[in-house]
C-alpha cells in the first residue's frame, strides 16, 4: 500500500517536472520569438497614435481599446489558427511568406524615406481620407477600422516572424507560445500608444497643478514640449526599423532558398568590422549587420516603389476607368 503510494507520489512529482519544464520551454521559445518582430512592433507603436489624434480627448482612449480589441481578434482568431494550419500542411510556405512581409516592410519603410524627401506623396498607414460632414461617430469608426486593417498586416508579419522563429515542439506548445506572444505584444504596443496620445494632457495637468511642487510643474510643461519631437523621432526609429528586419528578413529567406551570396555578404562584413572595435566588436557587429539589413531593405523597397508606383498602379487606376 505505501509502495504504491510511494509510486505514485512519485508519478505526480514526475509530470509536475514535466509540465513545468513545458511551461519553461513555452516562456522560453515566446521571448526568443518575440525578440524577432520587435521592427514590426516599434512600427506599430509608431503607427498607431495617428488613428486616435485629432478626435476629441475624451475618445482617444476608448478609440484605442478598440483597436487593441481589433488587433486581439486577428491575432488569436484569425491568425494563429492559420499560421498552424499553414505550419502542419504546408511548412514550405512559411519562408515565401516571411519574404513576402519583408518585402512588404522594405516598400512601405522605403515610402516612407521618400515621403520624407519630398518625392512622394501620403502613402501607408495614413489614416484613411476622412468624408467631409460625417458625424464623429462615423469618422472614429472608420479610423478603428483602417487601424484594424493596417494592424492584421504587421500582425501577419508578427505572427510569421514567431512561428518561423519556434523550435520544433508539439502544436499545443507552438499555439500556447503564438497567443502568448500575441497578446505580450498586443499589451505592450497599446499600452505604450495609450501613454504617448494621452501624454500631452498628462502634461498639461501637470503643469497646471495649482498645488504642485515647482518641479512638477516643470516636468509637466516638459512633456508637453518634447512630446511632438518624441512623436517625430518614433516615426523615424518605426522607418529604420522596418528597413532593418524587411531587409534582414529578404537576407535570411534567400539563404533558405539556395542563395546564400548576399546573406553571407552582410555576415562577413560586419564580423570584419567589428574585429576593429576590440571590446566593443560584438556591439559594433550588430549595428554594421543592422545597417546592411537596412540598406538591402531600402534598396529591395525603392524598386518595388519604383515598379508600383510606374507600372502597377497606373495599370489598375486605367482597369477602372
Amino acid at each position: 500500500m505505501s509502495t504504491g503510494l510511494l509510486a505514485l507520489l512519485d508519478d505526480v512529482v514526475s509530470l509536475a517536472k514535466a509540465a513545468a519544464a513545458s511551461v519553461d520551454d513555452i516562456a522560453g521559445m515566446s521571448a526568443k520569438a518575440g525578440t524577432k518582430s520587435l521592427g514590426v512592433l516599434i512600427d506599430d507603436a509608431a503607427v498607431t497614435p495617428r488613428y486616435a489624434t485629432g478626435l476629441a480627448p475624451a475618445r482617444e482612449l476608448p478609440i484605442v481599446a478598440k483597436i487593441a480589441r481589433g488587433s486581439l481578434k486577428n491575432k488569436l482568431i484569425i491568425l494563429l489558427p492559420a499560421a498552424l494550419v499553414l505550419s502542419w500542411i504546408a511548412p514550405w510556405s512559411i519562408t515565401p511568406i516571411l519574404m513576402l512581409g519583408g518585402a512588404f516592410l522594405s516598400y512601405e519603410g522605403a515610402e516612407k524615406v521618400l515621403e520624407a524627401l519630398g518625392l512622394h506623396g501620403k502613402h501607408g498607414h495614413e489614416p484613411e481620407a476622412e468624408a467631409e460632414g460625417g458625424t464623429p461617430k462615423t469618422l472614429e469608426d472608420q479610423r478603428v477600422r483602417s487601424a484594424i486593417r493596417t494592424d492584421l498586416i504587421l500582425s501577419a508579419e508578427i505572427m510569421a516572424l514567431t512561428l518561423s522563429s519556434l523550435p520544433p515542439a508539439p502544436v499545443w506548445q507552438h499555439a500556447v507560445a503564438l497567443a502568448l506572444v500575441g497578446v505580450g505584444i498586443t499589451a505592450l504596443v497599446y499600452g505604450a500608444v495609450a501613454l504617448i496620445v494621452k501624454a500631452d494632457d498628462i502634461g498639461v495637468a501637470l503643469a497646471q497643478r495649482g498645488d504642485g511642487t515647482a518641479f512638477v510643474s516643470s516636468l509637466g510643461r516638459w512633456i508637453v514640449k518634447v512630446m511632438p519631437g518624441l512623436l517625430e523621432a518614433l516615426a523615424t526609429i518605426g522607418t529604420a526599423a522596418m528597413l532593418w528586419v524587411g531587409g534582414g528578413i529578404l537576407l535570411h529567406g534567400l539563404e533558405v532558398v539556395g542563395v546564400p551570396g548576399p546573406a553571407h555578404l552582410v555576415h562577413d562584413v560586419a564580423h570584419g568590422m567589428g574585429q576593429w572595435a576590440g571590446p566593443a566588436d560584438a556591439a559594433l557587429t550588430w549595428l554594421v549587420g543592422a545597417l546592411l539589413s537596412a540598406l538591402t531593405g531600402l534598396a529591395i523597397g525603392l524598386v518595388l516603389a519604383l515598379v508600383i508606383g510606374k507600372a502597377i498602379q497606373p495599370l489598375m487606376a486605367g482597369g477602372r476607368e
